[in-house]
C-alpha cells in the first residue's frame, strides 16, 4: 500500500542569477512498512527533501501526499498537528528538552496532544530501546547513544505513518551507530514502521530495502536492495 507520493517536487533559493535549486522537479513512491536511504554528496538536497517530507520546510512548487493527505493544502496549524501525529523526525543532535526525563522526552509528542501514554504500550518501547532503567535520568545523564534512543521513542510513540531520520547515526562512535542503525531496522521490521533515512555512510545504507541516489537535487538512481 502507497503512503507517500511525491510529485514534482521543486525547492529553490533566492532568485535570478543567485537563485539556487535545491530540489529539481523529484518525484517517486514509498510503500508502507519500506525502509528508504537518500544518500547524496553534501549541497545534494537530500536534507532539504526530508525536512519538506517532514512538514518542517515548504516546497516552492510540487506535491507531498502522506496517506493520501496533501500536506501543503493544510494550513500551518493543522500542518502542525499533522506533523506531530503523523511524522516522527529523528535529528543528529537529538534535539531533546533537558528539563524533562527519559519518559517525558519519549511522551511529549503525547502531551502536546493532551493524551496520555498507553502504560503497556510505553512500556515495551522502553524495553526495546533498552531505556526501562533510564527512564527517570536526564538527557544529561544520558550517553549519546542513549540520548538517540530516546529521540528514536520519541519518534515512534504516535505510531506515525512516516519515520524520518537525518544522518541519526552522525554524532556516535561505530558501536552506538551500530546499535542505533539496528534499533531503526528493529521499528521497521516489528512495527512495520515505515522509515527514510538520510546517510553519507554506504554501509548503513545498504542495510535499507531501497536506496535513492541524489545528485544536483535530482533523483541519479533508485535501486531496490532487497525486497
Amino acid at each position: 500500500m502507497e503512503i507517500l507520493r511525491v510529485e514534482n517536487l521543486t525547492k529553490t533559493y533566492g532568485s535570478g542569477e543567485a537563485e539556487v535549486r535545491a530540489l529539481d522537479n523529484v518525484s517517486f513512491t514509498v510503500e508502507k512498512g519500506e525502509f528508504v536511504a537518500i544518500i547524496g554528496p553534501s549541497g545534494s538536497g537530500k536534507s532539504t527533501l526530508l525536512h519538506i517530507l517532514g512538514g518542517v520546510d515548504r516546497p516552492t512548487s510540487g506535491k507531498v501526499l502522506i496517506e493520501g493527505t496533501d500536506i501543503y493544502t493544510l494550513d500551518e496549524t493543522k500542518l502542525a498537528i499533522f506533523r506531530r501525529r503523523q511524522i516522527g523526525l529523528i535529528y543528529q543532535f537529538y534535539n531533546l528538552i533537558p528539563v524533562l526525563d527519559v519518559e517525558e522526552n519519549i511522551t511529549l509528542p503525547l502531551l502536546l496532544d493532551q493524551r496520555k501514554a498507553d502504560k503497556q504500550q510505553l512500556a515495551e518501547l522502553l524495553s526495546t530501546l533498552n531505556l526501562t532503567d533510564r527512564r527517570k535520568h536526564l538527557p544529561n545523564q544520558l550517553s549519546g547513544g542513549q540520548q538517540q534512543r530516546v529521540s528514536i521513542g520519541r519518534a515512534l510513540v504516535n505510531n506515525p505513518a512516516l519515520m524520518l531520520a537525518d544522518e541519526p547515526t552522525g554524532n556516535l562512535d561505530s558501536a552506538n551507530s551500530a546499535d542505533i542503525v539496528r534499533l531503526l531496522r528493529l521499528s521497521n521490521q516489528k512495527y512495520n514502521q515505515t522509515l527514510i533515512l538520510i546517510t553519507h555512510d554506504q554501509n548503513i545504507a545498504l542495510q535499507a530495502d531501497r536506496i535513492l541516489s541524489i545528485e544536483d537535487g535530482r533523483i541519479a538512481k533508485d535501486e531496490v536492495i532487497r525486497k
